[in-house]
């Protein structure tokens, strides 16, 4: 992992793990008499940490927690250094994949001889620990011989609007625009309780950012969830949602590996759309994907006040008779900035930096510095560096122009005149 991003992923997977202990009292769900039994609740028991260490923790550090967030937000429950440096780094999810797999076609294989195939696969690097195997395969319930996918179910729904949104995206279709056949990936967001959709839209790309969108479009509409459910795919494990759901005060939540019934909702969502919608449209007809999301927002329109049978009413009207314990966003500004992507780059001596292959400039004084880029990626006109709660615009470097720009109040220097002969 380079200079530019180690800082700010361990960060993040630490933030959040701090986040998810702390969160039911942020949130105000915790179940205990008061906040302090919850904590030494939370405390009592080892917890397992991103780097796949167990420790402990005295409940008074829980509360520290709480107080920095409050006063700093994500930011405060980040670490300033590494923190796992030098230590074995968690098993990654192409590793767990594996490990399943393994199980799964050899039930009595030991952990020493699935360590020893991820090594060979190139699945980990030799500084995973054996450790980290056998502490994944008992805590996930993998020891015994029988079905490692075999989870132990019940049907469970939240007790109101807004205590879990369920998140996916699924490939529908094909659609022919300007002449080229292209893939439409659907992404949708339902509340648990409710079963309304509070977000949706199909892209031709399944990537985090269209994800980010169609997230906000929903905080906006409906509010906060406390947890979002997830699966494991490249849209939803990644260092930017994670910054963002913690930004907001939702817990994220991911589903085991190879374990899409634990979002059956969602699934069956996709499901009801495709019988009751997506069939019933000639698609050689639809050569546009800003006429087919909004026909997708007719359907959504109709769906949320249609009678549904698993609830015995509508999604509209449930959500109507529990709404009011959503919590909503502080104001638009803060939820514009909670939803900024964040990179960390180094500023070159040219005061320059590069984000996605694209070089910027930055203002001088940052040369050396790294620095922490706050934008949107699909309005790099508007990113900043934020230092020390000021922002700094960056632009788009333009050597040309850059020849005739004088620095550090010296006589300018126009590259383009050396040299030449008449």
């Amino acid at each position: 992992m380079n200079d530019n991003t180690y800082d700010l992923d361990t960060a993040v997977r630490i933030a959040h793990f701090r986040f998810g202990l702390i969160a039911p009292v942020i949130n105000g769900t915790y179940t205990e008499p008061s906040q302090t039994a919850y904590y030494k609740r939370v405390a009592s028991e080892p917890l397992s940490l991103p780097d796949g260490q167990v420790s402990r923790y005295s409940y008074k550090t829980l509360e520290k927690w709480v107080s920095e967030y409050n006063r700093g937000g994500i930011d405060a429950l980040m670490p300033s250094t590494r923190s796992d440096k030098g230590v074995s780094r968690a098993l990654n999810d192409t590793a767990v994949e594996e490990i399943y797999r393994l199980k799964e076609t050899f039930p009595r294989m030991n952990a020493t001889h699935i360590y020893e195939q991820l090594l060979q696969g190139s699945f980990i690097t030799t500084d995973v620990n054996v450790c980290a195997v056998q502490r994944f395969i008992k805590h996930n319930d993998l020891k015994s011989a029988r079905n490692p996918n075999l989870r132990d179910r019940k049907a469970f729904e939240e007790a109101s609007f807004g205590i879990m949104w369920q998140a996916d995206t699924c490939h529908i279709c094909h659609i022919t625009e300007d002449g080229v056949s292209r893939k439409v990936y659907c992404i949708m967001i339902i509340d648990d309780h409710a079963r309304l959709i509070t977000g949706g839209g199909l892209f031709y790309s399944d990537n985090a950012y269209n994800f980010q969108k169609i997230l906000k479009s929903a905080v906006s509409t409906y509010g906060i969830p406390s947890k979002l459910l997830v699966d494991n795919g490249a849209p939803y494990a990644n260092s930017q949602l994670s910054l963002i759901c913690v930004s907001i005060g939702t817990a994220l939540i991911h589903t085991k590996v190879r374990d899409g019934a634990s979002k059956a909702k969602i699934e069956r969502n996709f499901r009801t759309l495709k019988e009751r919608w997506l069939y019933t449209l000639d698609l050689t007809q639809i050569h546009s994907l800003a006429k087919f999301n909004q026909m997708l927002a007719d359907y959504i329109r109709q769906h949320n006040i249609t009678y549904h049978s698993g609830i015995k009413e509508t999604p509209f009207s449930r959500y109507q008779n529990t709404k009011a314990n959503a919590r909503t966003p502080i104001s638009r500004e803060w939820l514009n900035d909670c939803f900024l992507n964040r990179e960390y780059r180094r500023v070159n001596k040219d005061a320059t930096l590069s984000i996605d292959k694209v070089s910027y400039d930055a203002p001088m004084q940052f040369i050396g510095m790294k620095v922490e880029i706050r934008y949107l990626p699909d309005a790099m006109e508007s990113a900043f560096i934020l230092y020390e709660k000021e922002r700094y615009p960056i632009r788009v470097t333009d050597k040309n122009a850059n020849c005739y720009t004088k620095r550090n109040n010296l006589p300018g220097i126009d590259y383009t005149k050396t040299g030449a002969t008449k």
